[in-house]
Order: C-alpha cells, then structure tokens, then sequence
C-alpha cells in the first residue's frame, strides 16, 4: 500500500483531502483491486484519525470504487468484465448525446478550447507525462459536454467520472492506446467544427467503444 502523510490543504475539509488522497491511490493502482482497506492502518499511514479515513471511504464507496462487505471488511472494488461493460456502456450513449448536441450548438470560444487542450494533450505526450496526459483527455470530454448546453446530461456522467477515470488509467497504462486517443480526439474535433451531430456522434461513439475492447482484453489478461 503506498500511501504517506498527507499535506494539510487550508481551503478543503480534512475529509476531502483524504477521499482524494485514496481516490487518486486507486485509480491510478497503487491500491489494487482487491486490495483490503482497514481504517486504522489507513489514519497512521496517513497521520490521521480514523473518522474522516472512515467518511471518505463511504463516499468512495458510493462512487463504485470501494466494495464494503459483511464479515470481510471493506476493499478495493474488483474490476470486472461486467462492471466494464455497465459502465462504459453509459459512457458511449452520453458521449454520443453530447457531441452530437456540441456538433449543433458549439461556440467558437468552446472549439478554442478545445483545440487549446487538445495542443496540451500533444505536448504531455511528447514529454512522456501520462498522468497530465490522461487529465488533458478528461478535460476535453468535459468541454464537449459544457458545449452541448444540457446540464442535466452533464449531471448524470458526473456521476460515472471516477469510474470512468479508473478506466482510462487503465486504457493509456505506459502510453498504449495514448497516439489511437490522439487520432480519435482530432476527427472528433473536424466534426465539432463542421458541425455534423450525426459523424459527431459515430465517432465518439467508437471512440468508447474501442477503449471497452482494450479495457475488458487488458482485465481478462489480469
């Protein structure tokens, strides 16, 4: 378990920081599916008590990262072919939504931006920096969604974002996958800037799609 003393942060309440402190653990492997969570060892890990260890855990454990059972204690959710499936599912029927509606009612300064992160993208890659890497790739998801002008679409992938977070981990692990992720990302961006919803929404669609694939090869594997 490779977990240190967390850095105190003024602005946010102690239980924050400990839910991203073990959030970040998790999506990135450190803490491994399977992987049994004991609160005590957590808070002196961690140099904390064990109350707000115990509060964090709980809302990893809403989020689907963390499974709490009777008698056996509480771990790192498994990654199941299932659970993939469920999920990116979703993921690839809101995606598909969201640019189509971004391909009608995006803004120039949205596709700025997007073309701005996109360039970022390029440049994590060439440093060899995956973790700023697989940030670039979430942000650009997330202003696809801004442009598409639904909150509440944006309100219910939300609720799969750490999820989906852990996956993409696991799709861009030692930068496989991150040139294919490139390629999709700039045909999507000649559809947003043509504004054509229905090649829009194909090629987010698959741009899933392909990643479920990978994802579902990579567990099965183990």
């Amino acid at each position: 378990m490779k977990l240190s003393k967390i850095k105190l942060d003024n602005y946010m309440p102690l239980r924050d920081v400990i839910y991203n402190t073990l959030r970040d653990a998790i999506v990135s492997g450190d803490l491994k599916p399977g992987e049994r969570l004991m609160e005590v060892t957590l808070a002196e890990k961690m140099g904390v008590s064990r109350t707000p260890v115990r509060e964090a855990v709980r809302k990893l454990e809403l989020e689907g990262l963390v499974t709490m059972i009777p008698r056996k204690g509480t771990h790192v959710a498994e990654l199941s072919v299932k659970d993939i499936m469920d999920v990116l599912e979703v993921r690839t029927a809101l995606d598909k939504l969201a640019t189509e509606l971004a391909a009608e009612r995006i803004r120039q300064d949205n596709f700025r931006h997007l073309e701005n992160i996109h360039k970022q993208y390029i440049s994590y890659l060439k440093k060899e920096n995956l973790q700023g890497a697989i940030k670039k790739d979430v942000e650009f998801h997330e202003v696809i969604y801004d442009a598409s002008g639904n909150n509440k679409l944006k309100s219910v992938a939300a609720n799969l974002r750490e999820q989906i977070y852990r996956f993409r981990v696991l799709y861009m692990k030692d930068f496989s996958n991150a040139e294919d992720v490139l390629t999709e990302h700039e045909q999507i961006l000649k559809a947003l800037e043509e504004n054509n919803p229905k090649e829009a929404g194909r090629l987010a669609a698959e741009h899933i799609i392909r990643q479920q694939q990978t994802i579902i090869q990579r567990v099965e594997k183990g």
